[in-house]
């Protein structure tokens, strides 16, 4: 692997990229920085936990519904279906806002609501961004459980089932592990889009890294430099991502028993 850095045009590549970080260093502003340090830092928190969030509350509904679709009764996989078609098949901006200016505005008029303990979660905005992330990631990884399940070779289930394994057994120990090993290269590539989903949330006044750009261009009138900064931003979160998902690739094995 570090041979392969050393490639001539990986070299080329590398100087231009550190050429163009110097010229943006010395040329453009960055005055502005240290008044928005510590906002920017809320901000790159919580567009980090409210992914981290949705992906593990995505996931855990995507299991059952990819495995509903794939092996389970009418009655179960039909619902799972009809869910993932409807959320796969409008955008997640409109979800977000169905939730928020509509589920949101109702809960406000129903007084065993607004005297509850829930109510000062409720009240805010961030709850509802996460559920449109959460149900969006759950459809569409749904469907990717979906292939993956039935990726599974059927004479592994049916040898298992032979030796009087419970079904739950099965699905722990030889459907669900072999069914993860397949999904996890659609699922890094899903993670990605799922982080640059997130900023869809400011438009719900929940104060995300993207919040914070805009908000410097509207108080400094700088429209570049907070651009390219929320960039880097993403670009390094990305990069984590993609190396985090290639390293268990590389580290679970496929159990077949």
């Amino acid at each position: 692997m570090t041979r392969d850095f050393w490639l001539p045009h990986r070299i080329v590549m590398a100087a231009l990229f550190a050429a163009l970080v110097v010229w943006c260093v010395m040329t453009l502003r960055w005055d502005w920085l240290p008044d928005y340090l510590g906002l920017a830092a809320q901000g790159i928190w919580r567009t980090l936990w409210l992914l981290a969030l949705s992906l593990l509350l995505g996931m855990t509904l995507a299991v059952p519904l990819g495995l509903a679709q794939a092996a389970g009764p009418l009655w179960l996989a039909l619902p799972a279906r009809s869910f993932c078609t409807v959320i796969r098949g409008t955008p997640l901006l409109l979800q977000l806002w169905l939730l928020y200016y509509g589920l949101g505005s109702l809960f406000p008029q129903i007084p065993w609501i607004r005297q509850s303990d829930l109510w000062p979660i409720l009240r805010q905005a961030w709850p509802y961004g996460l559920l449109a992330l959460t149900l969006s990631f759950a459809a569409y990884e749904g469907e990717v459980m979906r292939g993956a399940f039935r990726g599974v070779g059927k004479g592994q289930l049916e040898a298992a089932k032979s030796m009087g394994m419970p079904r739950l057994t099965i699905l722990r120990r030889i459907w669900l592990p072999q069914a993860l090993h397949r999904a996890l290269p659609t699922l890094g590539g899903e993670t990605v889009l799922q982080l640059k989903a997130t900023p869809l949330v400011a438009t719900i006044t929940v104060v995300d890294i993207y919040a914070v750009a805009s908000r410097v261009r509207q108080d400094t009138f700088i429209t570049y430099e907070p651009l390219l900064l929320l960039a880097v931003v993403y670009m390094a979160i990305t990069g984590l991502i993609v190396l985090a998902f290639r390293h268990f690739e590389r580290r679970i094995p496929t159990r077949t028993a």
